[in-house]
């Protein structure tokens, strides 16, 4: 594994700055990205992307998230450090790794088992242990809920209504919804049993998400 050296952590630092002057401003979630060595989520040759705020491709059709929207969206769930979180999408692991510097327990689902067994092997690898399962994230993960928050990394067509059915009461689901091109980020919180309460946000584009409650494959 390559090591994380002043260097980087002074670019990270750089990136957070950038970040805070796009807008970002919950200093936990900043802390959290400066914390969180990105490099290492890219094969050494592409390193000299890893804190330059874009997306970059991982292979299989799937992208590691922008700086910016892992920070947006982490931002959004309003995490407490005793929440138990359901990300859906783990891909590069970035993400999930962010969320595992702010509260203990994370579960990620991917759909794609190459990327599955890429990502596993990496985080455990940094010493980090979310609970990662290999299936159809559209759906959640029925046996372990109810969540507190759950975040969906990909775009979806709609607010799966299985998602919503797994949140606890006074949880939130951020999840973009739209079209292929271009989502609108979500924000839904579980005011009682039956009544959700939705707000929306800026635009973004994701890759789509497959499964029964997402984009046919």
């Amino acid at each position: 594994m390559h090591a994380d050296t002043y260097r980087h952590r002074g670019l990270r630092r750089t990136l957070v700055e950038e970040l805070r002057r796009k807008g970002i401003r919950d200093e936990r979630v900043l802390t959290a990205l400066a914390t969180v060595p990105r490099h290492l989520f890219f094969e050494p040759a592409f390193e000299q992307h890893a804190y330059q705020d874009k997306a970059f491709p991982i292979g299989q059709g799937q992208t590691i998230s922008q700086p910016y929207t892992v920070a947006y969206q982490t931002a959004l769930l309003q995490l407490r450090p005793t929440d138990r979180v359901l990300e859906i999408g783990t891909g590069s692991g970035y993400q999930c790794a962010v969320l595992l510097q702010l509260v203990p327990e994370v579960f990620s689902i991917e759909y794609n088992q190459i990327l599955f067994e890429n990502t596993r092997r990496r985080l455990v690898g940094f010493g980090l242990r979310p609970h990662l399962y290999c299936g159809d994230g559209s759906v959640g993960l029925p046996g372990q809920a109810p969540f507190d928050k759950i975040l969906v990394t990909a775009g979806s067509p709609t607010i799966p209504r299985v998602l919503l059915r797994q949140l606890r009461v006074g949880g939130a689901l951020v999840i973009p919804v739209g079209d292929e091109h271009t989502q609108r980020m979500m924000r839904v919180v579980r005011e009682s049993e039956d009544e959700f309460v939705r707000e929306e946000f800026e635009d973004f584009r994701f890759v789509p998400l497959l499964g029964q409650a997402g984009w046919p494959k």
